[in-house]
């Protein structure tokens, strides 16, 4: 891990998500790239009157100056921060800043959202989770300043959830913490049986070149939504975070399906860590 990205827009929660980012940063001996995504009009950027130019400047000058102090704490001595200030508040963005910087982890911030505020606008986190192609974690209102004992990963099983496993493996393997595996099965149109369960769990990892006996080590849980299973199971273990696969769906696919990975993240008191499948 060389580079993490953290975008920044002055609250308490994305002070949480840096302070995390800096804990990983000493770790790692990584790189931070703090970003701040200014919300000017693409009319006053693109204007040509001289005044218009000048109020873009101007803004720009106050939201650095801003930044600046914002950068300018205790626990971010002795560590490497590339302050980055966009025009826009469009978090596609954040990706391709990601690809261009060829960052390895975005730390973010988050309040959540619920009920008609959450329908009708989304957060920002799942905003940044649905374009990511990197791993996304998501802070909430405790900062990560030791490393996770426990990590509990959900995911289907399935063969598209191999390289996300690989890459949580190797994660946890690097912060030498404990990975704990769950299935979760619900009563819906893709209901399973424990002997379908077992038969797609076996084949899993054997696909992963893993011994059979981790089989034991994946708890099956029954809920009436995945979301609530995880976070049971989560919850019940004690765990420091939530790991996931995701697809990253995007518009309408998105809108109706809905994303179980982005819900869990919106939700979880808990740090959530999202792998692109």
């Amino acid at each position: 891990m060389k580079r993490i990205i953290v975008p920044i827009d002055f609250s308490v929660y994305s002070e949480n998500a840096l302070k995390s980012a800096a804990y990983l940063a000493k770790k790692y001996d990584a790189e931070i790239l703090a970003v701040h995504m200014l919300e000017l009009s693409n009319a006053i950027v693109s204007r040509s009157e001289s005044y218009a130019q000048e109020e873009t400047l101007f803004l720009y000058k106050l939201a650095e100056n801003r930044f600046n102090e914002f950068l300018d704490k205790s626990y971010l001595e002795g560590l490497s921060i590339t302050p980055i200030i966009k025009h826009f508040k469009i978090f596609s963005e954040i990706d391709q800043l990601a690809r261009e910087e060829k960052a390895d982890l975005i730390v973010m911030g988050s309040q959540g959202s619920s009920g008609i505020k959450e329908l009708i606008i989304g957060s920002n986190t799942e905003k940044v989770i649905r374009y990511a192609h990197i791993p996304v974690l998501v802070v909430k209102d405790v900062p990560i300043e030791a490393s996770f004992k426990k990590v509990v990963f959900a995911c289907d099983f399935s063969d598209d959830d191999l390289t996300a496993y690989q890459d949580v493996k190797n994660f946890c393997q690097s912060m030498d913490c404990e990975l704990n595996l769950v299935y979760v099965t619900t009563p819906n149109g893709r209901f399973k049986s424990t002997e379908e369960i077992t038969q797609k769990l076996s084949k899993f990892i054997n696909k992963a070149h893993e011994s059979i006996e981790l089989l034991e080590n994946v708890k099956i849980i029954a809920d009436y939504s995945v979301e609530e299973g995880v976070l049971y199971y989560a919850n019940t273990v004690h765990a420091d975070a939530i790991v996931l696969a995701t697809h990253g769906r995007k518009g309408i696919a998105h809108f109706f399906e809905g994303s179980i990975t982005e819900d869990i993240a919106n939700h979880s008191q808990l740090p959530v860590m999202t792998f692109k499948i």
